[in-house]
């Protein structure tokens, strides 16, 4: 399922299809950065901080239903070794500091509480979850992982034709 990626600012109308989509009313501040053909969210940029000031290490968070159900099987068919057997380990590094610098450099100069862990997933090294590293992908990140799932996410759609 390739996405229009559009440029709609997040609007009122965004808090509540994130609420339906999560289930519950979300936790921290967030952006739609990536919408999908109709204009619904399908990633978002989260806040460092949550409103609690708990730190938040997941900056971007894939809520597409569909795309999130197909990750999930390909996670669920081996496919968080599979990626990380597949790409570079160095690029993935690269991929997980790129991603915690972002996430960090948006915390107040001000704080001084515990920081937000890890790279992309609240992880340092290796893969722990395909839908975020698919997220960072679309948000325009450069990530291996992410682009490892997209390859995968086209082939079952030329598949299905």
């Amino acid at each position: 399922m390739p996405l229009t990626l559009q440029c709609v600012p997040t609007n009122p109308a965004d808090l509540e299809a994130v609420t339906l989509l999560l289930g519950r009313e979300p936790r921290a501040e967030f952006e739609v950065v990536v919408r999908g053909d109709n204009g619904e969210p399908v990633v978002l940029r989260n806040a460092s901080l949550m409103y609690d000031s708990t730190p938040m290490p997941t900056l971007y968070w894939l809520v597409d239903p569909e795309l999130n159900r197909r990750v999930g099987t390909l996670e669920a068919e081996g496919g968080v070794r599979a990626a990380e057997a597949a790409v570079d380990a160095g690029a993935l590094i690269e991929a997980h500091d790129a991603y915690a610098a972002k996430r960090d450099a948006s915390l107040p100069e001000s704080y001084e509480g515990p920081r937000p862990s890890g790279g992309v997933g609240g992880t340092r090294i290796g893969v722990k979850c395909l839908h975020a590293h698919y997220a960072n992908f679309l948000a325009g990140g450069v990530d291996p992982v992410g682009e490892w799932v997209e390859k995968r996410l086209l082939s079952e759609v030329e598949e299905s034709e």
